[in-house]
């Protein structure tokens, strides 16, 4: 995970070189404070979707190059073989694995996510984005929590929701939940 975070944080810290930005200046421009914003090009604290997407739509830079380092080229179909996508560990607990990394001009990016179970966890991990998600799992179950609203999915279940409410998810019974996530921009 830490590995991932950092570099992340590389291309973000790549970003504002290139567009000539002090860490103030960039911090500024994606609304946090220059503290934190630091912490994210370092590599030392989680860095949510939400604020990945603000960079995207502040600088016109696509998600995936951002969280994966890969530089769309296809723009007519895009093919991921199953285990083949992109991935990165954002938090521990949480593994994505892109199947869209490979196609420019995305309306959505779509993910296999992987969330492991973690017995020591009391609060969950919410995050809030612009847009819609689709979720289904495809194998285990999860607790997901929705504007403070608990809800269990099984497997073969799917939620679709309004992204912009705080909403994170927890695996349950122990043992690892996978499942598709579409994130639908605005």
């Amino acid at each position: 995970m830490a590995t991932d975070l950092i570099q992340i944080g590389e291309r973000i810290k790549g970003l504002r070189e290139a567009i000539d930005l002090t860490p103030e200046e960039m911090a500024r421009k994606l609304e946090t404070e220059t503290d934190e914003y630091l912490k994210y090009e370092a590599g030392e604290t989680d860095i949510s979707l939400s604020f990945l997407q603000r960079i995207e739509r502040e600088f016109n830079v696509d998600l995936a190059t951002l969280m994966f380092g890969t530089e769309p080229k296809m723009n007519s179909y895009f093919i991921t073989r199953k285990d083949k996508g992109v991935s990165v560990e954002r938090v521990s607990a949480y593994k994505y694995q892109s199947l869209t990394a490979g196609f420019t001009n995305n309306v959505a990016e779509v993910f296999v996510v992987t969330v492991e179970p973690d017995s020591e966890e009391k609060e969950f991990n919410r995050s809030i984005h612009a847009g819609q998600e689709f979720n289904m799992l495809l194998e285990g179950s999860m607790t997901m929590v929705i504007n403070d609203k608990e809800l269990v999915l099984n497997e073969g279940d799917s939620i679709y929701f309004d992204s912009s409410l705080p909403h994170g998810m927890k695996a349950l019974n122990n043992r690892p939940v996978k499942f598709v996530a579409v994130i639908l921009y605005p």
